[in-house]
């Protein structure tokens, strides 16, 4: 293995690292958030992330969904490597698939700081980052270095690669925007996802709405009718009425599918950490019952016509597989990395694989919809 500043590590070398580095990575959660996380994408950066090979994944994770081919059913969900800085070195963490961003049309620096806390004894986080990124040119030109002449990404484990795009938060025109994004994104992203449910970026929630969301979704394709899976990120907090109108405006306009869910903005009634009435979207554990009640929902209305992604609060694999049963194709972590660190991917396929073996169930797709 080569780190970017060039040095080549040595077999014991690599093996010290995969036993150290989850340590040292766990004790970034000491830091302050946002250094701590800075810290985590620059050791990333310098190939201090171990060995795991997720193509040696046990068969019976492998995942088919959107026309790809995913070798295990977690992903890393965006906000993490907003600026498609550390796509190897997670794939080398054992994900099944990338996701990267939120990405917007120009660079911001987003909302001050401090915006980004943990909630410990709740295994929660609340962020009000405002969607901080390069912009969409220099994360255009950074996946244009790792993919190939066939249009593969050259990660570790070449496994799917997603872009996350959402609008600035001034100047925004959300209809002129989002089919801007799609085009620039359209030939260097293994699919895409339109991000209309952070709380952070002012009136973003309002374009989930099924008449703002017509309108998005009717002018991305008239300007590009061809285009890699394109799926909605949605909030926890919709009504069911709302949900409804999602669903049929997202399956009308040949939309691949949802994700479910962002961050909420509600606070149960049980939250213990300092930090719990932060303004901001809370995700994590508190998140995981309500994100998989409404991807049932979600699940039960579609009726097979949508691909849909689980996400919130997963941190076992006993989680991913309840996403999964209540009609979850993939599922994606992130919160769950924070506080567990490298090893988290690596345990929770061996989780789902225990389970699986221990019920005597050949692949992971038999578990599909079973608790709807």
């Amino acid at each position: 293995m080569k780190s970017k500043i060039g040095y080549r590590l040595s077999e014991i070398e690599q093996e010290a690292i995969a036993i150290c580095y989850p340590w040292i990575f766990k004790g970034f959660q000491f830091l302050k958030p946002e250094t701590g996380h800075e810290l985590a994408i620059g050791s990333l950066l310098l190939g201090l992330c171990g060995g795991h090979k997720p193509w040696q994944d046990d068969p019976i994770l492998q995942v088919n969904a959107m026309g790809l081919s995913f070798p295990n059913p977690i992903g890393m969900a965006a906000g993490f490597d907003k600026n498609a800085l550390v796509i190897s070195p997670l794939a080398r963490l054992g994900f099944g698939a990338v996701e990267v961003g939120t990405v917007t049309p120009r660079p911001q620096t987003g909302n001050p700081k401090p915006r980004l806390f943990r909630l410990t004894e709740d295994g929660a986080i609340i962020n009000r980052m405002g969607f901080n990124n390069d912009g969409i040119n220099r994360i255009i030109a950074r996946l244009e270095k790792i993919k190939d002449s066939k249009g593969s990404f050259k990660t570790t484990a070449n496994i799917p690669v997603g872009v996350n795009i959402g609008i600035n938060k001034i100047g925004a025109d959300p209809e002129k925007d989002y089919p801007f994004l799609v085009g620039k994104v359209q030939d260097y992203a293994d699919y895409i996802v339109l991000n209309l449910s952070s709380p952070n970026t002012p009136g973003l929630r309002d374009l989930q709405h099924p008449s703002r969301l017509r309108g998005i979704l009717a002018a991305i394709k008239d300007q590009y009718p061809h285009h890699p899976p394109i799926l909605v990120k949605l909030a926890p907090d919709l009504e069911e009425k709302e949900i409804e109108g999602i669903v049929e405006t997202v399956i009308e306009a040949g939309i691949t599918g949802l994700i479910l869910t962002n961050t909420t903005i509600s606070r149960p009634d049980d939250l213990q950490g300092a930090f719990r009435y932060e303004p901001g979207g809370l995700s994590g554990r508190p998140v995981r019952q309500k994100s998989t009640e409404m991807l049932a929902r979600v699940a039960r209305l579609s009726k097979g016509r949508l691909t849909l992604i689980g996400c919130g609060g997963i941190e076992t694999g006993a989680d991913v597989i309840e996403k999964i049963t209540h009609g979850a194709d993939f599922t994606q972590v992130y919160s769950a990395l924070v506080y567990e660190g490298p090893g988290l991917v690596r345990r929770i396929k061996k989780e789902i694989v225990e389970i699986l073996n221990q019920q005597g169930i050949k692949h992971i797709s038999e578990l599909k919809n079973i608790a709807l």
